[in-house]
């Protein structure tokens, strides 16, 4: 079997579009050979914690608030990069405190080259807006909250 060779350009182009999509780990094959690009992620350091004065109010755990069960959350249908506005300088789609209607285009979501309409599932308020434009979104991930 001859030995094998590191096609450096095919990796480039993996981890490209990897950063584009927002994948953390993409896997291409091709015959008997198999190329596998994943995203390595680092920890960051531990900050040192301030010292607690002994008057001061004992903390009250915080609750996790899951946001994508909110009944107003919109969810990213799929992978990609979200952008509010339909190009560089254009007017944004949605503004926090604007009133939407049903099937109105609240963002886009690009993905592989294909800029996808995100569509309000409900008509109300936008009240939040948890994502910011040209940002990584995943599947599921809670974009928006609507009132």
């Amino acid at each position: 079997m001859p030995p094998f060779e590191i096609d450096t350009e095919t990796i480039r182009k993996l981890a490209e579009l990897m950063k584009e999509t927002g994948l953390s780990e993409i896997e291409m094959a091709e015959g008997d050979r198999r190329v596998k690009v994943s995203r390595a992620t680092v920890a960051a350091p531990l900050a040192m914690a301030a010292p607690v004065r002994a008057d001061a109010a004992p903390a009250v755990p915080a609750t996790p608030v899951n946001l994508a069960s909110h009944p107003g959350a919109v969810v990213s249908p799929m992978v990609g990069t979200a952008y509010f506005q339909a190009e560089p300088g254009a007017p944004p789609f949605i503004n926090v405190g604007d009133t939407i209607r049903v099937g109105e285009t609240v963002l886009i979501i690009e993905a592989m080259k294909v800029m996808n309409p995100i569509k309000s599932p409900k008509g109300g308020v936008v009240t939040q807006i948890l994502v910011s434009d040209g940002q990584p979104v995943e599947y599921g991930e809670p974009l928006m909250i609507i009132e």
